[in-house]
């Protein structure tokens, strides 16, 4: 701590270190915030005044506690924990577990709370929860990037970034030029994050994920925002994470009879349909974002599959045998 530091930025920092360990010597919480010990104990009261409950104990030894408080004290929040707060509330308002209406007043409680500095950083992060898309593990995202992807949407200014798609050439050296968006969601889903926007290059809705985000400052103009495909954002990415334009729907869906039982099949399913047709056959609709992805998947029942329909998943019952000969024969070749 700096001769400068104000009385309120060293009771955060001394709160800050209570909550870390269950006791701190007094002299040690002394040296690690650049005080004396006997402004530690001023501190230490001042906090008690406000709420916290905070135990001495006495001896050469002797330092504090933080305990349990009945009452709820005046939060003391940095930056970055503000930010934490703001995403992990908003994420229980939609997390369908029964406590979105204890958030949302848990929500309004803390940001009463809060100084207009972080106040305003609160209300700056605004995103959508997804809870069933499909995709691939977690990613980390800084807060900076969520809180300039957040602001932009809120301020309906184009969005200015750079894009790490792995997509580009191997070895290209040449800089690509910074993508323009009008961004108008953010979202999450199972620990990943994206940007849903309308691209000003490709003239079409992109899903972008915002660990690949570099922004550039300054934003471009203001904009009037679009109406989402379908209205919901929510249906319109898991549509695109099943590889469908619009609908939240697979793009590529038939019908097979297993010789398996259905409660053999049940339990794997997922949101498919199951249909027991005797002992040891059952049917199921199934979908997938293509007829050769829908037919591999279906072969993970190991069981004797007669198709219903259409003819495309029986055209890619086909292609995927060709494909499995071939890798065969190559290995056999080895």
């Amino acid at each position: 701590m700096t001769p400068t530091t104000s009385t309120t930025t060293r009771l955060l920092a001394l709160l800050s270190l209570l909550q870390t360990r269950r006791d701190w010597p007094g002299q040690l919480l002394a040296d690690r915030l650049g005080i004396s010990h006997r402004t530690v104990r001023r501190d230490v009261d001042r906090l008690r005044e406000m709420g916290y409950r905070i135990q001495a104990s006495m001896g050469p030894d002797g330092g504090y506690h933080l305990e349990a408080g009945s009452e709820l004290p005046p939060l003391l929040f940095d930056d970055d924990q503000a930010i934490a707060l703001a995403v992990a509330l908003q994420a229980a308002t939609m997390a369908g577990a029964g406590i979105e209406e204890a958030a949302v007043r848990a929500l309004t409680t803390v940001r009463q709370l809060m100084p207009s500095r972080l106040r305003h950083r609160l209300d700056a992060v605004r995103f959508t929860a997804i809870p069933n898309a499909s995709h691939a593990a977690g990613n980390s995202v800084s807060p900076d990037v969520l809180m300039t992807l957040s602001t932009a949407v809120r301020a309906r200014e184009v969005l200015r970034f750079d894009y790490s798609s792995p997509r580009r050439r191997e070895g290209a050296v040449e800089p690509l030029p910074p993508r323009r968006a009008e961004p108008h969601h953010v979202v999450t889903s199972h620990g990943r994050w994206y940007l849903v926007a309308w691209d000003l290059e490709r003239d079409d809705w992109r899903v972008f994920r915002a660990d690949r985000i570099t922004p550039r400052t300054p934003n471009g103009p203001r904009f009037t925002p679009r109406e989402i495909p379908g209205g919901s954002v929510r249906d319109f990415v898991s549509a695109r994470f099943k590889g469908s334009d619009q609908v939240d729907t697979w793009p590529c869906t038939g019908k097979v009879i297993l010789s398996l039982p259905a409660d053999a099949v049940l339990p794997f399913a997922g949101d498919e349909t199951v249909e027991d047709l005797g002992p040891d056959r059952c049917s199921l609709e199934a979908g997938s974002w293509s007829w050769v992805a829908l037919a591999a998947s279906l072969g993970r029942f190991d069981a004797d599959i007669d198709v219903v329909g259409p003819p495309e998943l029986t055209e890619a019952f086909g292609q995927l045998a060709a494909r499995n000969a071939a890798t065969a024969s190559s290995a056999k070749s080895w």
